[in-house]
């Protein structure tokens, strides 16, 4: 993995580099089915049906969102619960989608880089219109500039250097890098606008590159940074995640893609014996006696325990996993690696 360093005099030369050669935005005040957009928020929620959220549930459907006030409105497990089938995933900041259907003020779209059984294209869902952008500058970016991957679990974007707080932004968020200087990243957003990061937080990549391939415990050690991190039905992002939330982000912060959901990722990768589990290694659970329909994924970590993000009344967690199995539902093991 690459970091990369700049002085004073070819970062202004990038600014004028980037901004010269960017194609222009579209600037269309609307968006129409069959388009393709960007996520504009830190996270957008996506929603099984359009208009069904709560009060309590609008800090999370604004253009900013407020994630961290999203999360103190449901410190009790039965509002956080009741999510559980109302929401789809979540797509974080740049996030490419596809539209599918307007309805008002909200848009179906599927997340192109979420795949799932479900839709050919990405994963589907309902989210407001308001949290969408369309820009061919920062498509060009994204193809062409060097790219950051968000590593801590939240961070904040800057308005300069010297700081003033611009955009809250989580893990595995990928944005364009305009330039660099030894501390700081110019990160290219959605909305055509700038913004600073401290390179500390992120990973930069060339264009073409991709991060390293992992091993099992670099897998197992990027998870371990969310121990405490309360649940959140169908959460991808810093703030929140689900069981295979999780499971699909660590893999994505390391370059691999799987399945967004525990079924369809239970039929990716190699059968693993419970006797030569590895770290990395993908343990999945479904109904009493391991048979029907699988519901929950977590990640064996050694010495016969695994990590997971169980329920909304918890948080990701360590366990030893055939003490938590307490109803015999183990369904099997995978490796992806």
């Amino acid at each position: 993995m690459k970091r990369l360093a700049a002085t004073a005099a070819t970062v202004a030369a990038l600014l004028v580099t980037s901004t010269a050669t960017a194609t222009a935005a579209t600037g269309s005040p609307e968006i129409e089915p069959g388009e393709h957009a960007f996520v504009d928020v830190t996270a957008a929620t996506l929603w099984v049906e359009p208009d069904t959220a709560r009060e309590r549930d609008e800090p999370s459907l604004t253009n900013p969102v407020d994630l961290q006030q999203w999360n103190e409105n449901m410190s009790e497990t039965e509002p956080r619960r009741w999510l559980t089938g109302k929401l789809e995933t979540q797509a974080v900041l740049g996030s490419e989608v596809e539209v599918t259907e307007i309805s008002g003020d909200w848009a179906h779209v599927l997340v192109l880089d979420q795949p799932t059984p479900r839709n050919d294209g990405g994963y589907p869902g309902w989210l407001p219109v308001r949290q969408l952008v369309q820009s061919q500058q920062f498509r060009w970016q994204r193809e062409h500039l060097r790219w950051a991957q968000v590593t801590d679990n939240k961070t904040w974007l800057t308005e300069s250097p010297a700081g003033g707080r611009q955009q809250r932004v989580s893990f595995n968020t990928r944005l364009p890098v305009l330039a660099t200087t030894p501390s700081e990243l110019l990160l290219a957003l959605p909305d055509n606008s700038r913004a600073w990061l401290d390179r500390s937080s992120a990973e930069v990549y060339a264009p073409w590159e991709k991060p390293d391939t992992p091993t099992g415990e670099d897998l197992v050690n990027t998870g371990r940074q969310f121990l405490g991190l309360r649940y959140l039905w169908a959460g991808v992002s810093g703030f929140g995640f689900d069981c295979s939330g999780f499971t699909y982000s660590i893999y994505r912060a390391h370059g691999v893609t799987i399945p967004r959901d525990a079924d369809a990722q239970a039929e990716r990768g190699r059968d693993v014996a419970t006797t030569d589990l590895q770290s990395g290694d993908l343990l999945f659970f479904a109904q009493p006696g391991g048979t029907g329909f699988v519901h929950h994924v977590g990640m064996y970590i050694g010495d016969g325990k695994m990590i997971h993000a169980p329920n909304a009344s918890t948080t990701v967690e360590i366990v030893d996993w055939q003490e938590w199995d307490v109803d015999d539902e183990f369904a099997g093991a995978k490796r992806i690696l």
